[in-house]
């Protein structure tokens, strides 16, 4: 895209004890038996500087230091020593005030992370770790031989670092492909168009479509239009508003355009901007309405197709695409640990995905946020601390088709739900965090935004509500207190960079 990405990543943790009662606001009791919320956790820190390919500066957010404090989980000791949060009004619980002022006493702990994170010897060791995997081995597509050398190589690395049970743990996957995929426009003028197929989507024909083009902008509009749909390619040209509310046309736009009788679709990329490079993701069918072909085409080519319609133009597309589903495929988890000292049963769990699509590297997303969580354990390792509960790294695999591995995680797990005090993942790219997402009770709330407080050196103190991640949202649904790291993204800073990379 003519852009390159120079970073440094630094990561920090806090961790230390604490046990909490605590459930999702959505939920009527103030918590369920045995779950907690606790230690304080990670984080990491980044300094960014992106260069065009002529090599000038085009924008350096500063010092761009706190990438990602992205763990941080405080919770309520209502146990006695037990290290099990049993909400019973006969057991005594300690005072907010107590708890605020443990919470304090970490302040020396909290700076030597920062320090060695930030300004010591592992100031940029996340961000090389990174690059060696990513340059070794490439993009990481679902049930491509390069995600499980990655997996490979990501197993190998943690037992070197000395984190502890680190293992494997199988899953299956989905294996698709893109193959060959061209567009040609064929009236009201030749032009050949770029596109990128979207996962899971069929492939054409032999001899691909051609098809009459219909322009639409919203779904609604496609609805009002529903009859002359029949038979023809629909293009989306939908506005960006923002990733989460446009995405849908990406995610629906075949399934919408197959209802209506359209023979494919293709959807204008998902991005604030662009210097025509069509985007990928994921795009989802539904059971009872026809599989249609759907790629993403340039927000040029969406923008000239729209303004060709409106002057009354016909507009003809000839596309094929040589997309191939296969069967599942073997894979897994990769998790490791560092086993608490007084409650090993209980776990922090911290993540980000290794898998990525197969046009691109990966490396934001979300190479970066599984290696800051690699980071996050090395760091604490490294200063030889060791948390009251278990601190388990978990790199998902699957994630870009829908969380797959991660689901297959917590079903696997689930049994032993009550024993997950916090889980967490870092999947929103490696940019200036603002401060941290969190979904648990009020109580924890109070309690996290005291642990935020430790943050201060790096400026970083806000608290936001409504943790998410595709990957811990099964645990969301089921009570437990989850966390995740909101970013400014670089294109609400400088609107001439690519939303997505």
């Amino acid at each position: 895209m003519g852009i390159t990405f120079q970073s440094t990543h630094r990561v920090i943790w806090l961790f230390q004890p604490a046990e909490i009662c605590s459930i999702s606001p959505s939920k009527t009791t103030s918590c369920r038996p045995s779950v907690q919320e606790e230690s304080f956790v990670v984080g990491t820190v980044q300094t960014q500087n992106y260069t065009s390919k002529e090599g000038k500066k085009i924008n350096q957010l500063g010092t761009m230091k706190s990438l990602s404090f992205m763990l941080a989980g405080v919770i309520h000791l209502l146990s006695l020593g037990s290290g099990k949060a049993i909400c019973k009004d006969d057991i005594p619980q300690r005072t907010f005030q107590e708890i605020k002022k443990e919470i304090a006493s970490y302040e020396d702990v909290a700076k030597a992370i920062i320090n060695l994170a930030v300004y010591g010897k592992h100031q940029n060791r996340s961000y090389e770790r990174l690059g060696l995997l990513v340059d070794t081995v490439g993009p990481r597509m679902s049930g491509s031989k390069s995600l499980e050398k990655a997996i490979q190589i990501m197993y190998q690395n943690l037992q070197d670092d000395g984190l502890e049970n680190v293992h494997l743990e199988p899953v299956k996957i989905p294996h698709w492909e893109r193959g060959e995929e061209s567009a040609l426009m064929l009236l009201p003028r030749i032009h050949k168009m770029s596109i990128l197929g979207l996962g899971s989507s069929v492939g054409t024909p032999p001899g691909g479509i051609t098809a009459e083009v219909l322009v639409v902008t919203s779904f609604d509009e496609l609805q009002r239009r529903a009859s002359e749909a029949r038979g023809k390619i629909i293009v989306y040209n939908q506005p960006y508003i923002n990733y989460g509310m446009t995405v849908q046309y990406r995610v629906l736009g075949a399934v919408e355009a197959a209802k209506v009788g359209a023979v494919a679709s293709l959807i204008r990329s998902v991005a604030s901007f662009s210097i025509y490079s069509p985007h990928t993701g994921i795009q989802r069918y539904e059971d009872g309405v026809p599989k249609i072909p759907t790629a993403c085409i340039t927000v040029e080519d969406a923008e000239m197709m729209s303004r060709m319609a409106s002057r009354g133009n016909k507009i003809v597309v000839h596309l094929e695409m040589g997309a191939k589903t296969y069967p599942d495929a073997d894979s897994f988890n990769t998790v490791a640990e560092i086993t608490g000292s007084r409650y090993p049963e209980q776990v922090v769990l911290v993540s980000g995905h290794l898998d990525s699509w197969d046009v691109g590297q990966g490396a934001m997303d979300d190479g970066g946020g599984a290696f800051i969580s690699w980071e996050a354990l090395s760091l604490v390792k490294d200063l030889g601390l060791r948390p009251k509960r278990t601190l388990r790294l978990v790199l998902w695999t699957a994630e870009e088709q829908g969380g797959v591995g991660a689901s297959q995680y917590y079903e696997q797990h689930k049994a032993n739900i009550s024993d997950y005090s916090l889980v967490m993942e870092s999947d929103s790219g490696t940019f200036l965090p603002t401060g941290l997402q969190f979904t648990g009770s009020d109580r924890a709330r109070a309690i996290m935004k005291e642990v935020m407080n430790l943050l201060q050196p790096l400026n970083v103190t806000n608290l936001f509500s409504d943790g998410e991640g595709t990957d811990i949202d099964f645990w969301i649904q089921a009570g437990v207190p989850v966390m995740s790291l909101p970013v400014v993204s670089i294109e609400m800073t400088h609107p001439f960079i690519p939303s997505e990379f």
